[in-house]
């Protein structure tokens, strides 16, 4: 019959000094080692004929009714037939893969560019890449754990843009399904690719080579844009002198014949559009260049009249106002098609921020610039980005222009 050991209290085991082995009781294989004056607990068993000694903590840390605790448990796994120390390690191991499944997409994405961007042929390739995980992906899943991604989430971001923007849709969904492949690989998360075509995406959205292309808004050059710009210099009327404001604020046609007197703030150079009017439904303050300003201190106010650009009858011009205004000087292009023209500009021929000047657009951006953009950190940049629009705006001296369809 096995010896009984009996339990020590508190106050004995905090006596107990001297090297050796000493078996506390309360729990069969409970034991405090001391050795050169460190003190720890080890709970001893027997698994599969082999004996084997589970640490539970340094004394006093670990307390006596606390490592009996450990122990306890230890052993409730050892008859039940596991091992105490295989259980441990694999419940660490599963605790390291959570850690390192918590892994945001916006920062896999960011990781995977940075990890393949010196073997691609061009540096113009990497912009592409954020630009266009930045514009479409990051606003809805850029926040999300890369393990927590689901199919429902890709189309999220995909559905929107797969009949509209067929051919950047399709681009993007495979970019997805590569930082997503890069996640995996790098054990952030596991099970099938919800951006992959194959037996997945396939049987949801059309077959992206079956879609007809969608037709653009015609836009003019950015080479072309000062030339034009002059020609519209030329023209008098409501009309001309809204779509030049148009030109010099990239706004969308819609805010600037909406557009009243008690949202400027001339002094301020700002031009704040309210939520309520804005295609975002949230306010939207633009920075008003030094031509836009002088623009509007021209620009006669009629008494009575809020609508800064009114139509003969008083009320805001007509949707189609500046559309027939382009055609009749022989401009192909759609007032819409302006902001394009900035864009392309703001990429081509600037360095500012790709942020920045898609906030100039009143575009949807990820989550945390966008609360930088609520707390007016991008209110800077847009004033000098706006500045140097204009002065790009005006520096023709041509009266030819072409468009781009």
């Amino acid at each position: 019959m096995p010896k009984r050991i009996l339990e020590k209290t508190s106050l004995e085991v905090s006596r107990l000094r001297s090297d050796g082995s000493y078996a506390v009781g309360g729990v069969s294989g409970l034991y405090l080692k001391i050795e050169g004056g460190s003190r720890a607990w080890v709970f001893r068993y027997v698994h599969d004929g082999h004996r084997r000694r589970m640490g539970l903590g340094s004394y006093p840390l670990v307390g006596l009714a606390e490592a009996r605790e450990g122990a306890r448990n230890a052993l409730k796994l050892r008859l039940g037939g596991v091992d105490p120390l295989q259980a441990r390690q694999s419940q660490r191991e599963a605790a390291r893969l959570a850690m390192a499944r918590q892994v945001r997409f916006d920062d896999a994405a960011e990781a995977f560019i940075a990890e393949h961007e010196g073997t691609w042929r061009s540096l113009k390739h990497a912009k592409q890449w954020r630009s266009t995980l930045a514009t479409y992906a990051h606003p809805h899943i850029g926040h999300l754990q890369v393990a927590d991604i689901g199919q429902a989430h890709v189309l999220q971001v995909l559905a929107p843009i797969w009949k509209t923007k067929t051919e950047t849709a399709s681009r993007l969904r495979g970019r997805i399904e590569q930082v997503l492949d890069w996640a995996t690989a790098h054990g952030h998360r596991s099970g099938p690719n919800p951006a992959r075509w194959r037996s997945q995406l396939e049987h949801i959205l059309a077959d992206p080579n079956k879609l007809a292309p969608v037709k653009h808004h015609a836009a003019v050059p950015v080479a072309m844009l000062p030339d034009t710009y002059q020609r519209l210099l030329a023209m008098d009327g409501q009309g001309a002198r809204a779509l030049r404001f148009l030109i010099l604020t990239a706004a969308r046609s819609g805010e600037v014949r909406g557009m009243l007197w008690s949202e400027v703030d001339l002094e301020a150079g700002l031009w704040t559009v309210p939520a309520e009017r804005m295609k975002s439904n949230r306010e939207h303050r633009v920075p008003l260049s030094g031509e836009a300003l002088e623009l509007l201190r021209a620009q006669p106010r009629i008494p009575s009249v809020e609508h800064v650009f009114p139509s003969n009858r008083k009320g805001p011009l007509s949707d189609m106002a500046l559309t027939a205004l382009m055609r009749r000087h022989g401009l192909a292009a759609v007032p819409h098609g302006f902001r394009s023209t900035f864009r392309d500009w703001a990429g081509e021929m600037t360095h500012h921020a790709r942020d920045a000047v898609e906030l100039c657009l009143a575009h949807a951006i990820d989550t945390r610039t966008e609360a930088a953009y609520r707390r007016g950190d991008m209110l800077e940049k847009r004033v000098a980005i706006m500045q140097d629009w204009a002065d790009y705006v005006g520096s023709g001296d041509g009266p030819q222009a072409e468009v781009t369809p």
